[in-house]
């Protein structure tokens, strides 16, 4: 399906171009438990296979995301289901889910996450807690996505989110379960290009998966922005001279995918595989703009 191509922005040179298309065409996007639905516009949009991230919010049970990851699995996407540690209110709780995820809609893999800091709700206080039941390889997933923040986390220490990382990543080795890393978003490309050259420079073997917003109206992303803990690009784009909301009206997702097609070329082997996409409600919105950026090939 190719749509209007002005859409996503200035035409760059061909080369970024096939770049961009490149990272995009292997990324993923999200989309929310209770939109099922948009599993078939964005499976008329995107890539056969396409992985699909259905989210996990706070004050629903986890199988609540169980019918959105069927009818992702029927559309010919790759469903994957979030699933945040602290939201967890039992073992059973989260036995039963991977049973039904990987029998009924044929998940391989999650994206693994803990949750609220403050917002325990059962046995689990953080990621490492449900990779140490070994409860995914028991039940089949064979890869487990873990969250990176290039901007820091809002309420963890840095040095305490590295050695989180490590304990994970060699918890999941230890059961036989591959292992990739999905970046929160930010607005400042530069902050991405340093986070992942230290990553590639500290663990060269992880694949990650660069998280961009997708378009969004401004104020609702000033609102998702600000409860992800990435008010340290706003702060240094209001210091450039830009109030919130022209700040974020004037951030195209292109331009951040442009910042790592340089990155990606200027190296043999980049430990960037692809982008995903956080599409805060609008998943036909961002298939739209992704299907444009890919056809740019």
């Amino acid at each position: 399906m190719i749509l209007d191509q002005t859409a996503i922005g200035p035409t760059r040179n061909e080369e970024t171009d096939r770049a961009i298309a490149d990272l995009v065409a292997c990324g993923s996007i999200e989309m929310n438990a209770h939109r099922a639905a948009d599993a078939r516009e964005i499976a008329a949009l995107l890539p056969t296979g396409t992985p699909v991230y259905v989210n996990h919010l706070p004050r629903h049970a986890l199988a609540d995301t169980l019918a959105a990851l069927l009818v992702a699995r029927a559309a010919g996407l790759e469903p994957v289901p979030h699933i945040a540690a602290r939201r967890l209110s039992s073992r059973d709780e989260l036995g039963n889910f991977l049973q039904r995820a990987v029998r009924e809609a044929g998940v391989r893999k999650i994206l693994l996450i803990g949750g609220e800091a403050s917002g325990q709700s059962g046995p689990y206080a953080d990621a490492a807690a449900v990779l140490r039941e070994g409860l995914l390889a028991e039940y089949g997933v064979r890869e487990v996505g873990l969250a990176g923040y290039p901007e820091g986390h809002p309420a963890i220490p840095g040095d305490v989110l590295e050695r989180a990382l490590l304990e994970k990543l060699e918890l999941a080795k230890n059961q036989g379960l591959g292992t990739y890393l999905v970046t929160q978003f930010s607005f400042a490309p530069g902050r991405i290009v340093e986070y992942c050259t230290g990553l590639g420079r500290r663990i060269p073997k992880l694949p990650v998966y660069v998280g961009i917003a997708g378009p969004t109206e401004p104020l609702a992303l000033l609102r998702y922005a600000q409860r992800c803990g990435v008010s340290a690009s706003l702060r240094a784009l209001r210091a450039q001279g830009f109030d919130a909301v022209r700040l974020v009206t004037h951030t195209d997702p292109g331009d951040q995918l442009a910042a790592l097609a340089r990155y990606c070329r200027a190296r043999s082997q980049c430990n960037v595989v692809g982008v995903h996409f956080f599409s805060f409600g609008g998943a036909a919105t961002t298939a739209t703009w992704m299907n444009q950026a890919i056809q740019q090939r």
